[in-house]
């Protein structure tokens, strides 16, 4: 019998932030205007994902990790960690870029003479 939480998170990582993702590369490649913004969302949506896959088995006593702690620590936390540290940052860079361009967009205008 398979996980509903694990088959529910994959749907929506395979329909929904791997389109996302590639549209985000593309948009990236091209300096597209919305660019940081999809940048934003996907980043987001798989913090969010894995934000719920690590409090998920935490809540389950870690019973689907193995308690080595070589395998626990590096493999369970060490590799799965990349996937909070890499979305995060991107998080992190897209809110700047959109912060510079409102504080641009904001900035009052000089009327010429």
């Amino acid at each position: 019998r398979s996980d509903d939480f694990t088959v529910a998170m994959e749907t929506v990582t395979a329909w929904a932030w791997g389109p996302l993702s590639f549209l985000t590369f593309l948009a990236l490649l091209r300096q597209h205007p919305a660019r940081y913004i999809l940048q934003l969302v996907v980043s987001l949506g798989q913090l969010y994902g894995d934000i719920l896959y690590f409090a998920t088995e935490a809540r389950a006593g870690w019973a689907h990790s193995d308690p080595h702690p070589f395998y626990f620590w590096g493999y369970f936390v060490g590799l799965n960690g990349l996937w909070v540290l890499v979305p995060a940052l991107l998080l992190l860079d897209a809110g700047r870029e959109l912060a510079r361009a409102q504080r641009g967009h904001d900035r009052p205008r000089h009327k010429a003479p």
